[in-house]
């Protein structure tokens, strides 16, 4: 071994993996104020964009941390597909990625961002740049080798790829944002269940004037021909990529000559930028943590591409449950009895959105074995309507069901708390806005004023108390009680990655007992004083 620096590092939280998910992590906690370490072996992004679409949820959380991005030319629902000849040839079908309902239009607004399609290497430098402007120290041409865990602490021995050179940090926690093959989780023993693996696929990324296909707005083209069938998309910046279920390696002569086949054009230009392999695979880890290590994004579920944008996303809410939970019990706000909700947050998320992917009828036909039918769940209630059943949430009962559209669960515990367009101060803002950074009491009632600053003070926890009518006044058609399920007198309270942790409908006889000892609960508050 090659240890040219005795000295030991240290960090809060040493992130894994420096791709779309640990990069995530590096943004929430830096914009908490959790100092982070990012290690990533490769020098940059992939070659291949990968992932393309990112949820109106995902852009919520960019958002709050001052991360803007442009505008999608694909639009913000889910990308369309159709079942072509080729592009030139004939179209047969299109195929929607959720059974169509009867015209089904939300009446209220249910988000102040939108989802967006933007290609994994142009995202990466935004979430880079603004992880650095935040703190977070990034590390690219490092990787992990090896890493030993005790009660305080992990101790990893990290090398730098340039001269091989090692050295070793020691982390309060690890989030192993690492891939499908996770080192680190193979390290730990976890086992995974799942689907298993589907299919091994080839691409062909490529750049080639194509846009006049695109007129119809579909993006996604199943390439049907008797002796040639493939998957044809576009990342609507001019490159395109062919992907192949097969193994074969071909040279760049059978490349073009299978691009211009799903094109149906001879007279294209064509300009090969890189070739990739893939194992399309569905598989779901046993455990998301185990002591002081965190997994995240693939390295905790490897679910196939497809258009409700399970795969990126759900990585990116991951880091995003986890990041205010490091950040709580890092101050000493709450004890590391909250961590334990990550997983049990978490972990049925991705087994539900594992179920979801099957359903629909892109993945449904590749089940190895039949399974019952699982009921399609509409795409709001699977990106902004999923329920957490864990310690730090009150009134989520088992008799819940997994997901619901927004606004049909009016304010439950364990849901994403109802966005509403407000004045706050001289400003139209979201109610969303007042969140992320705190926990937060919502009332109509300002006697909730005076029990939200004896709880704070007695739990040792910062919480905000909005008074709604006077802090915030909603601007919408939609009333804030019927949005949250309250009568004028009651309240909510809103964690810090703004889902809702507890209600009261209406004012209970002793409001500050009440709040106090919701707040001890959820928070797992780390000290508790005196009234």
């Amino acid at each position: 071994m090659t240890m040219t620096d005795t000295t030991i590092e240290s960090t809060p939280v040493l992130i894994v993996g420096g791709s779309l998910v640990g990069l995530s992590a590096a943004v929430f906690l830096a914009w908490r104020g959790v100092p982070a370490v990012v290690v990533e072996k490769h020098a940059g992004s992939s070659l291949h964009p990968r992932a393309i679409g990112y949820t109106t949820r995902t852009l919520e959380l960019f958002r709050a941390t001052g991360i803007e991005l442009p505008t999608s030319t694909q639009g913000n629902t889910p990308p369309r597909r159709a079942r072509v000849q080729s592009l030139a040839g004939e179209w047969f079908e299109e195929y929607p990625w959720s059974p169509p309902g009867k015209d089904w239009k939300p009446e209220i607004e249910y988000s102040p961002a939108q989802a967006t399609a933007i290609a994994q290497d142009r995202l990466e430098p935004i979430l880079r740049q603004r992880a650095r402007e935040l703190g977070a120290e990034l590390r690219p041409s490092t990787e992990l080798i090896g890493f030993t865990q005790d009660t305080a602490g992990v101790t990893a021995t990290l090398r730098r790829r340039a001269d091989g050179s090692e050295y070793r940090m020691r982390a309060q926690y690890v989030v192993a944002a690492d891939g499908a093959g996770s080192p680190v989780r193979e390290a730990l023993g976890i086992e995974r269940t799942g689907e298993g693996l589907v299919s091994v696929q080839r691409s062909i990324l490529f750049r080639a004037p194509l846009d006049e296909y695109l007129e119809r707005g579909v993006v996604q083209f199943e390439i049907d021909q008797p002796d040639f069938q493939s998957f044809l998309t576009t990342y609507s910046d001019g490159r395109w990529v062919l992907m192949l279920a097969d193994d074969v390696d071909r040279d760049e002569d059978e490349q073009r000559a299978l691009i211009r086949r799903a094109i149906g054009r001879t007279d294209v230009p064509i300009e090969l930028i890189t070739t990739g392999r893939w194992e399309l695979a569905a598989l779901i880890a046993d455990r998301f943590s185990a002591g002081r290590v965190f997994l995240a994004g693939d390295a905790a579920h490897q679910l196939p591409p497809n258009r409700g944008g399970f795969g990126a996303n759900t990585g990116i809410d991951d880091v995003h449950n986890l990041a205010w939970k490091l950040a709580a019990v890092l101050s000493g706000e709450s004890s590391p009895a909250l961590l334990d909700t990550y997983e049990a947050e978490r972990h049925p998320i991705a087994e539900l959105r594992h179920e979801q992917i099957f359903a629909r009828a892109d993945y449904k036909a590749r089940l190895k074995t039949a399974r019952s039918e699982a009921p399609v769940l509409p795409d709001e209630a699977i990106e902004l309507g999923q329920l957490y059943r864990s310690t730090a949430v009150l009134g989520a009962g088992p008799d819940l069901p997994p997901a619901r559209r927004p606004d049909e669960w009016a304010g439950q515990p364990g849901t994403r708390a109802p966005h509403l367009r407000i004045l706050g101060g001289d400003k139209t803002k979201s109610l969303l806005d007042l969140f992320q950074s705190s926990w937060v009491l919502l009332s109509e009632d300002p006697r909730w004023a005076e029990a939200t600053e004896t709880a704070a003070r007695v739990c040792g926890v910062e919480v905000v108390f909005v008074h709604i009518g006077v802090d915030a006044k909603p601007m919408g058609a939609q009333s804030f009680s019927a949005a949250y399920g309250l009568n004028d007198s009651g309240a909510t309270l809103v964690r810090p990655d703004g889902y809702i942790a507890w209600r009261t409908v209406d004012s209970p006889s002793d409001p500050t007992a009440a709040l106090i000892d919701a707040l001890a609960h959820v928070a797992s508050a780390g000290r508790t004083a005196a009234i």
